[in-house]
């Protein structure tokens, strides 16, 4: 009996045990799952789509950008809301089609100080909505979001700043003026503490990383490169002195040198435990640039509303949340980042009704099978120039062209056979559309150079194009 009594105690202390053991186990699970997460967002400048190895390029090496992107989503259609820098960045940071706020342009070239000129801060971004949530937040490189002080970044809620305000900025950190310098919040950094952009934004961001805090960060780390003008050290060369062509070399150099600091930001959240919950979003502001870049297989450039001008390297991991090795092929935009972010960090985007694009994770986890958009919009200054992709559908009213085009991406991913003239139908169904999303719009509160640019570059194209058909004269 006695032994008996012995056993039957032992099994109600066994599970007893097991029971405080399994409980604990399930708390501890519980408390890592409801973690907020650190988030990065990488925003390189003027990069092409085809300029990272994940995307099929064979010149440049990006291993650490590749292999980054096989541990989450990689976004084969992933698009920026403006096909150059300061509009698409306002689109980014505020989650809202950028002319909805009259934010069409780039600053101009002849201003540093109009407080009205730049993104409101009566618009709501990314960072005001985190530190809502207990989150610190810095921006680190190229701002571009408005020259005046009232616009720098500690004014739209960043808690910390490294980098530049205006638009361009040599790789040394040599001033220029008052937009072209270096500042840590609002001071002047002295030139003889900086070495190379890249490598002084990415040294910021693991010091930032790596300050003992017990509140989570967010971080938008918008380097520089690959945006002219064409500086790399030999560090860099060295890892493309294989190509041949020298502009495309240097150009390889810049990107490399983005890949070797993501890599290293990489190492340091391995190394402090955070890896795993980090959501690290990579994207390129818009479509490469015209010299140097490669946007293949899609046509155009930075500038122009054709594939090569708005669809970017994209790529979004986070080991807590998301599976590797996903490609998520149907259109998404830069707006729906806000959303996603937001959510991820335990709010609640469905509140901030202001926001134009969507949570993603329902659809990269398969949890909501429908197009996370039936139909996109781009306007670039005020309509002279825009474009609607509805399906597999695609108008573009070219400026650049001096005409409407229509595409059908299905069958004519890179745009090369305009149907415009077969499918009236679609083509009014489109710029029906088009002008009811315009009419919430405000027209440009500000202009730049872009357009007489855009018509003096067709204009060089037919010369050129002419002087190559012209039959030589007979000796």
């Amino acid at each position: 009996m006695k032994s008996k009594l012995a056993i039957l105690l032992l099994a109600i202390i066994c599970f007893s045990c097991t029971e405080k053991k399994t409980t604990e186990s399930t708390s501890t699970i519980e408390k890592k799952n409801t973690t907020k997460p650190n988030i990065i967002v990488v925003l390189t400048d003027d990069q092409g789509w085809a300029d990272v190895g994940f995307n099929g390029a064979t010149d440049i090496p990006t291993p650490n950008l590749d292999k980054m992107a096989g541990e989450g989503v990689i976004f084969s259609n992933g698009y920026v809301s403006h096909p150059y820098c300061s509009p698409s960045r306002a689109g980014l940071l505020t989650g809202r089609y950028q002319a909805r706020f009259g934010h069409d342009c780039n600053m101009p070239y002849d201003m540093e100080g109009d407080a009205t000129v730049g993104t409101p801060l009566s618009e709501k971004m990314m960072p005001e909505a985190f530190k809502e949530l207990g989150y610190r937040t810095s921006a680190i490189g190229k701002w571009h979001l408005g020259d005046h002080e009232d616009l720098w970044p500690p004014a739209q809620g960043f808690d910390h700043w490294f980098g530049f305000p205006g638009g361009g900025m040599n790789f040394w950190g040599i001033s220029k003026n008052k937009i072209n310098t270096i500042y840590r919040d609002r001071k002047v950094v002295p030139e003889d503490e900086l070495t190379y952009l890249t490598d002084d934004f990415t040294d910021e961001a693991i010091d930032f990383i790596t300050k003992k805090d017990e509140k989570p960060f967010f971080m938008y780390l918008a380097y520089n490169a690959p945006h002219a003008p064409d500086h790399a050290t030999k560090r860099y060369l060295e890892k493309t002195k294989h190509i041949e062509y020298a502009g495309r070399s240097i150009y390889g150099a810049m990107v490399n040198g983005v890949d070797h600091s993501v890599g290293r930001i990489d190492s340091t959240l391995v190394a402090n435990g955070m890896k795993n919950n980090t959501v690290i979003v990579y994207l390129s502001d818009n479509g490469g640039r015209a010299e140097h870049a490669d946007n293949r297989p899609y046509r155009g450039h930075k500038g122009m509303l054709f594939e090569g001008g708005i669809k970017v390297p994209f790529y979004i991991t986070y080991p807590n949340g998301i599976k590797p090795n996903q490609v998520y092929d149907e259109p998404v935009i830069s707006l729906d980042l806000f959303p996603t972010l937001l959510n991820l960090a335990g709010g609640d985007a469905s509140k901030e009704t202001q926001l134009e694009g969507k949570d993603l994770l329902p659809y990269i986890n398969k949890e909501v099978t429908n197009k996370p958009h039936e139909i996109m919009f781009w306007r670039s200054v005020g309509g002279f120039e825009y474009a609607v992709r509805k399906g597999n559908f695609k108008l573009y009213k070219s400026s650049y062209k001096d005409k409407t085009l229509l595409f059908d991406l299905e069958k004519d991913a890179y745009e090369r056979i305009d149907i415009s003239g077969n499918h009236p139908e679609v083509m009014a169904e489109l710029e029906a559309a088009y002008k009811e999303w315009d009419s919430k719009n405000i027209p440009p509160q500000w202009f730049d150079p872009h357009p007489e640019n855009v018509l003096k570059e067709e204009k060089r194209f037919q010369a050129t194009r002419n002087r190559s058909l012209r039959p030589k004269a007979k000796k």
